[in-house]
């Protein structure tokens, strides 16, 4: 069994659903990225998914753009950011880590030789925001040879006619997109999200986490009651990016504000069903 699907079914065995925060590699700088990783598990994390800056984020909204550019700057590459996850997995074999990016680095460095080398550093999935399912040969079978889980992107405009081609071959857990447009502009209310989730429960088993737009404990914990994890994105990065002096560097507190924020984001995802068992 795969580390996420060991996660999801430790949780489900628990009655809770999961908090997926995330981070950009390299921002704003190696080290700080590094210990925001290493500190995530402690502060509640339950996956974590790691973005691998790139020069023409298109899914991402302005904020995590800049967290793109800051790791950038500061160096990031898939070699260091992958070493970082070797460096983590040195005190942490459970917690799952994802990859989040985009097709380009990957078919410069090569799917298969990109596969391997993840698989090894102790990634456990892979996200690739503009790899279609019409494309997706490129990368299932490295992956599938080095253990990776594809996790696949579904929309609101996703049609149920096309849900089977979007699946198919999915593991892990399924993204749900949960507006329409780019990362950290609007939130989806939690009548719109439960109005959504059962054509995508009835065409698929795996576990639901719901991203774009959710950005507090309350929406965290709201995400969970009608899916099986939240993801946190945007609020993080913002807080990141708060934190830092004039010059884009950290600051002593900067670590500390967004674990901080994570921990408060796992309150409300870990007390989120407790309120349905004693309404």
């Amino acid at each position: 069994m795969s580390r996420i699907a060991a996660r999801f079914a430790a949780l489900a065995a628990e009655g809770r659903g999961a908090l997926i925060p995330f981070l950009e590699a390299g921002d704003p700088d190696l080290d700080t990225a590094a210990a925001l990783l290493a500190g995530m598990p402690a502060h509640g994390a339950d996956l974590i998914e790691i973005g691998m800056p790139f020069t023409d984020p298109m899914a991402d909204g302005p904020i995590i753009q800049a967290a793109a550019v800051r790791g950038l700057k500061a160096g990031a590459t898939i070699d260091n950011t992958l070493a970082m996850v070797r460096r983590f997995r040195d005190g942490d074999d459970a917690t799952p880590v994802i990859l989040m990016g985009y097709l380009n680095p990957i078919e410069s460095y090569g799917p298969a030789r990109f596969c391997a080398a993840a698989a090894a550093a102790g990634i456990d999935g892979l996200i690739v925001v503009d790899l279609p399912p019409e494309e997706a040969d490129l990368l299932a079978g490295p992956a599938a040879q080095n253990g990776l889980d594809i996790i696949r992107l579904v929309a609101p405009t996703t049609a149920a006619g096309r849900l089977p081609l979007v699946l198919r071959g999915a593991s892990g857990f399924v993204y749900y997109v949960s507006i329409t447009g780019i990362t950290g502009t609007r939130s989806a209310s939690e009548a719109d999200l439960a109005q959504a989730l059962p054509l995508l429960r009835a065409a698929t088993d795996l576990p639901i986490a719901i991203g774009f737009g959710v950005r507090t404990p309350e929406q965290a914990a709201g995400a969970v009651r009608v899916a099986d994890a939240a993801v946190v994105a945007s609020a993080l990065i913002q807080t990141l990016a708060a934190s830092l002096d004039p010059q884009g560097r950290a600051a002593p507190g900067t670590v500390g504000r967004v674990l901080d924020q994570v921990a408060d984001l796992a309150r409300g995802v870990r007390s989120a069903r407790l309120t349905e068992t004693f309404a």
